[in-house]
């Protein structure tokens, strides 16, 4: 298991390397459509976001749950 201190970059892996790839795809099929390259072309796409993607969610993360926290109200 990955120690406890780990948990946001673990978080930031996983939530990055899910909606890169939803994102990618999505893109890479509306832009060229299904054809013998549709994959490679997904793949090289979603290669080169990741790392981006990874990178927004670990230093825009804490912003965008001080924001959320500040628009939902508490529950009593």
């Amino acid at each position: 298991m990955i120690p406890a201190r780990f948990s946001r970059i673990v978080f930031c892996l996983i939530m990055s390397g899910l909606m890169s790839c939803i994102v990618t795809g999505i893109a890479t099929v509306k832009a060229i459509g299904f054809g013998p390259t549709t994959f490679g072309d997904w793949m090289s796409a979603w290669g080169f976001c990741w790392p981006i993607a990874f990178t927004v969610i670990f230093i825009l993360g804490p912003t965008v749950q001080q924001l959320v926290n500040r628009l939902v109200k508490t529950q009593d």
